[in-house]
């Protein structure tokens, strides 16, 4: 089915801008054309399903329930819950100040917010037609261990400590006081639709212009830079190209649909599988802007931490796929 847009890329391309089929302005207009309309059709149609089904879910409920249960099964659930949502990593934070203030641990709250911008429905499409189901699996299998080790390791050092006054203030206080889920009316399938049609558009209109830029850098990789520069300055058999990669991503924000086709792009060229990951992580989960959004309600020392937590995870992850499949 989504050959449709390679049909119509092809068209809109060679027939009716008239460029040359191979040349490097013809397949970067190419492939932007074919992958912005592919990643637009899949968000409307995923992230109107997935708001439908979530319409009636209690999210009071939701976070006194993690917060009374085995704390391995909070992170775990926490990262479920992270992985399903349809947040980038910068929205993700209004979410995670809300887990703080019901008074759950600090760390399944990041389990949460370490896995919510690395993991969505969207990529995981995308990454199936583009690497196949095994690395798909890796990749979501990944995530959701980096969320998970990331909260218990932040818990473990007792990070609320390090959390700004106010957000310290309100973690105390609904942790003595509790928090009790309040009861919710099942939702008409008009009201569902309205709730999902809000969310589409709400979306949308965060993340299009991110679409557009992962699109167009992506675009510009796959056209113009010579076939083997990556894998000359960032290839196999360079242990620091990793590193390198996860500290290069981190000035390129991205959400996780809008980074899939640079990923793309990366993977053609000749860059390692394992240090592509690590850049794309990067990108989506390591971003300046979400840090200057974390130190809102974080210390300095707590987004070191968690610096120093990512560059370190994300390193380990592209050296080991390196060393798989290499």
């Amino acid at each position: 089915m989504l050959s449709i847009f390679t049909d119509l890329a092809d068209w809109v391309a060679y027939s009716l801008l008239g460029l040359v089929p191979g040349s490097k302005l013809g397949d970067s207009v190419q492939f932007f054309i074919e992958d912005t309309s592919k990643i637009f059709f899949l968000l409307v149609v995923m992230i109107y399903v997935i708001a439908l089904i979530r319409a009636s879910l209690n999210i009071e409920q939701v976070r006194d329930y993690l917060a009374k249960n085995n704390k391995f099964f909070g992170y775990l659930m926490g990262s479920t819950f992270g992985a399903i949502t349809p947040f980038c990593s910068c929205s993700s934070i209004p979410v995670f100040l809300g887990f703080t203030s019901a008074g759950i641990p600090v760390g399944i709250t990041m389990s949460f917010l370490l896995t919510s911008p690395l993991i969505n429905e969207v990529a995981v499409l995308l990454l199936l037609s583009l690497v196949g189901w095994e690395i798909t699996v890796i990749y979501v299998v990944i995530g959701m261990a980096i969320g998970i080790a990331g909260g218990i390791f932040l818990d473990l050092i007792r990070a609320e400590r390090l959390l700004q006054p106010f957000a310290l203030k309100a973690y105390e206080t609904a942790e003595h006081t509790g928090v009790e889920g309040s009861g919710k009316a099942q939702l008409s399938f008009k009201a569902r639709h309205d709730f999902a049609s809000a969310e589409l558009l709400d979306i949308l209109g965060r993340v299009w212009k991110w679409v557009f830029i992962g699109v167009g850098l992506g675009a510009l990789l796959h056209g113009f830079v010579p076939d083997a520069w990556f894998a000359d300055n960032l290839g196999s058999g360079q242990w620091w190209s990793v590193p390198m990669a996860v500290l290069a991503g981190i000035p390129l924000y991205s959400n996780a649909t809008g980074v899939i086709p640079v990923m793309e792009s990366l993977i053609v060229k000749g860059l390692p599988l394992g240090t592509t990951l690590a850049f794309c992580m990067s990108t989506v989960a390591a971003s300046f802007p979400e840090f200057v959004l974390l130190k809102q309600v974080m210390t300095w020392k707590l987004l070191a931490i968690i610096f120093m937590l990512l560059l370190v995870s994300f390193s380990l992850v592209g050296w080991a796929i390196n060393f798989i499949y290499l």
